[in-house]
C-alpha cells in the first residue's frame, strides 16, 4: 500500500545516509586525494614487457626503466597441459631479461604473460 507520504529513515539507513553525505563531498571536492589512495595498486606493473612465443616455448622480454630493484617470471597458458611459469629474473634500474617456459605435450602455448614480485 502506498499513501504517498515521504518515508522517514531509521536506524541503519539513517547512519548509512550520514556516512554517505560526510563521505561523498570529500571525494567530489579532493579528487586527487582520492587517485593518490589508488597510487600503490595502480602501480603494479613497472616493468616494460613484451612476449613472444614458438608455439612451445614461451618468453617475457622486461626492462626496468625505474628506480628500484624489482622481479618478473614469465607465465605461460598452455593447451591441454598444465600451466607454467619461467625462473624469477631480478631486474635492477636499466637492465633487461629474460625469463621463459615450456609447455612440455599438449597442443602448446595458449598465452603468453609476466608476473612481477
Amino acid at each position: 500500500m502506498n499513501n504517498n507520504k515521504p518515508r522517514r529513515l531509521t536506524g541503519l539507513a539513517l547512519k548509512l545516509a550520514a556516512v554517505a553525505a560526510a563521505v561523498l563531498p570529500v571525494f567530489a571536492v579532493a579528487p586527487g586525494a582520492a587517485a593518490a589512495q589508488q597510487a600503490p595498486a595502480a602501480a603494479a606493473n613497472v616493468l616494460n614487457c613484451t612476449t613472444d612465443t614458438d608455439g612451445y616455448w614461451g618468453h617475457a622480454h622486461c626492462t626496468n626503466n625505474t628506480g628500484v630493484v624489482t622481479a618478473f617470471r614469465v607465465t605461460v597458458v598452455c593447451g591441454e597441459w598444465p600451466d607454467t611459469a619461467g625462473d624469477w629474473k631480478t631486474l635492477k634500474p636499466g637492465a633487461s631479461d629474460v625469463s621463459s617456459a615450456r609447455c612440455i605435450a599438449g597442443t602448446g602455448v595458449g598465452s603468453v604473460g609476466w608476473e612481477e614480485g
